[in-house]
């Protein structure tokens, strides 16, 4: 039954230290951080979308202002020599005006075009990211499903030989494993307790020989439940 213990123990152990569940738990994170990142570059392309929009009404209004005064202008029908030297100074305003909004625009359209890109390259990463954490978490799953059917196959084993079991030695083994290390039975090997690694002397030897089969000995100094094997060296 210890063996069973142990085994299972180790699958446990095993079942939360895979690789694959660090990873996928670093992934996850990754691709929350990219879908955060995602809204933001989503948020600044929209931003810059209205200012475009804006600037694209401020150059349309400045054109059509200048349009009107240019006609003005062709047509002739501007006689006073101050009102004609006026118009054509609002007209060399307005182009003014206009070369000043038609660069702002460009550099708007050149920072749209760099918020598209982020946008872009942030969807992709995040995207590379979900399919690494799928492709992970398949390989995390698979691996789970493999310890969980061994796991319970050492369950069913072990309730067979528990319920072969002393329910007063099986509470006692319970008791002692719960408190030393999840080991409560350890073998006697070569005059040494393999629970704790220790060396029992001859004296204890010597009186442990002289017990029945049946009876149970624990180990006086880690207190485990001693089994006797052939090669125990009593």
């Amino acid at each position: 039954m210890q063996k069973l213990d142990l085994k299972l123990d180790q699958l446990a152990h095993r079942r939360k230290t895979l690789p694959e569940v660090a990873e996928v738990e670093t992934l996850a994170a990754e691709h929350a951080r990219l879908g955060d990142a995602l809204v933001v570059a989503q948020t600044a392309v929209s931003d810059l979308e209205r200012e475009q929009k804006r600037a694209d009404s401020d150059v349309e209004q400045v054109r059509t202002r200048k349009s009107r005064d240019q006609k003005r202008l062709d047509s002739g029908q501007v006689s006073s020599p101050k009102e004609l030297e006026s118009l054509q100074k609002e007209v060399e305003s307005l182009n003014r005006r206009q070369s000043e909004l038609e660069d702002t625009e460009l550099e708007i359209m050149e920072r749209l075009e760099q918020a598209q890109n982020e946008v872009d390259s942030v969807n992709n990463q995040r995207e590379k990211t979900g399919e690494r954490v799928r492709e992970v978490q398949g390989s995390r799953d698979a691996q789970w499903a493999e310890i969980d059917k061994e796991s319970e196959d050492a369950r069913t084993r072990r309730a067979e030989l528990a319920a072969q079991l002393p329910e007063d030695l099986l509470a006692l083994y319970e008791k002692i494993r719960a408190s030393s290390s999840g080991i409560g039975a350890a073998a006697l090997r070569r005059r040494m307790c393999e629970g704790c690694q220790m060396q029992l002397d001859p004296a204890e030897l010597t009186r442990i020989a002289s017990f029945a089969p049946e009876v149970v000995i624990r180990h006086d100094e880690c207190r485990r439940i001693l089994v006797r094997v052939p090669d125990g060296g009593v």
